[in-house]
């Protein structure tokens, strides 16, 4: 791996890419976390522009043929990743990056970082996204606040290593956008009536498949259209309708509510933030001290121990 400074890890959280995408510069688009992947959960997040798939990391025996020597290159924005850590960027940017919906407007960081770097090769362009400062600064400031410092020269060998990767239709055809392979991998075209995400389900199917039975360290994510944005233009469309009935100033009602809960949900998002960034660790030790100077920590450790007793007791009593 080439160095271009250190690059921390990134919770697979949507608060955290959806700031993420906008510390880029990049608006028109959010982050959701999907908790299925049958065809009703992706209705009232369409139009779906892309999917962040987080897996356990395994080195493939029969990796699938990446595209590497191709005119649709010209068209695919693709770079391999040099540097530790920077998969979720990667991931993300990447999708942005071939994303060509009205919708989306990448901004001038990454709008620069594209007309740039287009006509590089995959290393070339991931060596430029890793050397700019905007990006890794960006991508740094998601950092989680980590209450003791660890040196990772005793990490274990045996720690589970996890990635990021990126799936999204261009050009007719589904492709999936890993860094750590020499280019796209393709996985077929597309029919020109049938849904993108039909297609994709069950390739990652047979990807979570793979594991054994008990894995549940997977999480998938959609590249939305800012869903306040769409509430708006729906609430202005049914506003200068002329004919006022009961359905429509019901569905008035609804979209000013979706678009107070997209607002709720962005300030919490923040204020999430804002506690990861936040060092908890001197108020717990002065907490710990208080307690212990006034007698209190031993007698509160033995309730919880008799508490935690009496909980594994009903559990195995059911």
């Amino acid at each position: 791996m080439e160095s271009a400074g250190d690059w921390c890890l990134i919770e697979s959280d949507p608060g955290v890419f959806t700031q993420l995408i906008r510390k880029f510069g990049a608006t028109g688009v959010q982050v959701e976390e999907l908790w299925a992947i049958d065809d009703g959960i992706f209705e009232n997040l369409r139009p779906v522009h892309g999917l962040i798939f987080l897996f356990k990391y395994m080195q493939d025996d029969e990796p699938p043929e990446p595209v590497v020597c191709d005119d649709r290159l010209d068209k695919i924005y693709f770079a391999k990743q040099v540097i530790n850590n920077a998969c979720a960027t990667q991931a993300v940017i990447s999708l942005l990056l071939n994303c060509n919906h009205p919708d989306v407007d990448l901004g001038p960081e990454l709008s620069k970082l594209k007309e740039f770097s287009m006509s590089f090769d995959p290393k070339m362009r991931g060596l430029t996204l890793s050397n700019s400062q905007t990006i890794r600064t960006a991508h740094n400031s998601m950092a989680q606040q980590p209450l003791f410092e660890f040196d990772p020269k005793v990490a274990s060998k045996d720690d589970d290593a996890y990635h990021f990767i990126g799936y999204m239709p261009i050009d007719g055809r589904l492709y999936e956008l890993d860094g750590l392979r020499d280019g796209p991998i393709d996985h077929g075209p597309i029919a020109l009536e049938q849904d993108w995400l039909d297609v994709v389900r069950p390739i990652i199917m047979k990807r979570i498949n793979v594991y054994t039975e008990g894995e549940i360290h997977f999480n998938l994510m959609a590249l939305v259209s800012d869903r306040k944005m769409i509430y708006e233009r729906q609430l202005h469309e049914v506003q200068m309708l002329t004919m006022e009935t009961d359905d429509m100033e019901n569905e008035i009602q609804r979209l000013r509510m979706l678009i107070e809960y997209e607002d709720v949900k962005m300030a919490r998002y923040q204020q999430e933030m804002i506690r990861r960034r936040h060092n908890y660790l001197p108020f717990i030790i002065m907490l710990l001290k208080i307690l212990a100077e006034e007698k209190k920590l031993m007698p509160l450790l033995e309730k919880a121990k008799e508490r935690a007793s009496k909980k594994g007791t009903k559990k195995m009593k059911v």
